[in-house]
């Protein structure tokens, strides 16, 4: 049992291959619609110095087809004590794919005595998709948003993949899933440098509004049920997730503006009058 390699996922591959996600065996034919999946993750970057940080955000929705599967599900986990990972695709694979990224990282820091960079934690995650790729293309992707607070450079970053497991990072803001388009849309029109911690989850969550607006398979903040967006805030202090009290003043707050206003905050204009 002597681990041999500080990867717990290559350790696992080699002693237990059937427990990898990837490896599975999958019928010849494409499996998309049989299996829940989650749809919009929003992330964006705040502040400067020691005020610095990174909010990560999914709404709730799971869909099968054209059918709500879930409407509460969590896409959105800490990976470790600074940063945190939100899953699009496939929502089973995708969690499990969590997990073992969880694992990953622990047993990493547990073999080596030291905890690995953010660089590092984001191009491990990148081979987990890796090796996901017999499953995406039968059609159940797993394609993740991870971001983190960099220790070293003291700022938040954000890292986004493909199916293939390419890594690349993003600088601002980035949304991945079903509806990221819109919600890319309306942070390109929210996104400021200046944004703090408070503002930048009501921006992202905004996002996410306006992402279940044009997106079926997104949804919104659920007033009557109470389900809000799962948000995850990481700063040089570490990683929090905000309570439902917290989310839910945000939220109440973003729908009584939408009552006012439907399209949302308008983006100041430059550059003289219209």
């Amino acid at each position: 049992m002597a681990p041999g390699t500080s990867s717990f996922a290559d350790f696992l591959a080699a002693h237990a291959p059937d427990l990898v996600p990837g490896r599975r065996d999958l019928p010849a034919t494409n499996a998309a619609d049989l299996a829940p999946h989650g749809t919009t993750i929003v992330a964006a970057t705040f502040g400067t110095g020691a005020t610095a940080g990174v909010v990560l955000a999914g709404d709730r929705r799971a869909t099968m087809g054209n059918i709500i599967a879930q409407r509460d599900i969590q896409k959105v986990f800490p990976a470790d004590e600074f940063s945190a990972v939100g899953i699009a695709g496939t929502a089973g694979l995708a969690v499990e794919m969590v997990k073992l990224f969880q694992v990953e990282l622990e047993h990493y820091e547990k073999i080596e005595g030291t905890v690995l960079s953010l660089d590092g934690k984001a191009n491990r995650l990148a081979a987990l998709i890796r090796n996901n790729l017999g499953m995406a293309m039968q059609g159940l992707a797993v394609v993740p948003l991870f971001a983190g607070y960099d220790v070293d450079r003291g700022i938040g970053r954000i890292f986004s993949y493909d199916v293939t497991g390419g890594r690349y990072e993003e600088h601002g803001f980035h949304s991945v899933g079903s509806g990221s388009i819109f919600a890319r849309g309306a942070l390109k029109k929210l996104y400021r440098d200046d944004l703090d911690e408070t503002t930048a989850v009501e921006a992202v969550v905004q996002a996410l509004y306006d992402a279940a607006d044009d997106d079926s398979a997104t949804g919104g903040p659920d007033l009557t049920r109470r389900i809000f967006p799962v948000i995850q805030v990481i700063t040089a202090e570490g990683g929090r997730r905000l309570d439902e009290a917290e989310v839910g003043a945000v939220a109440d707050r973003v729908v009584g503006g939408r009552m006012i206003s439907p399209n949302g905050p308008k983006a100041d204009l430059e550059g003289g009058d219209l």
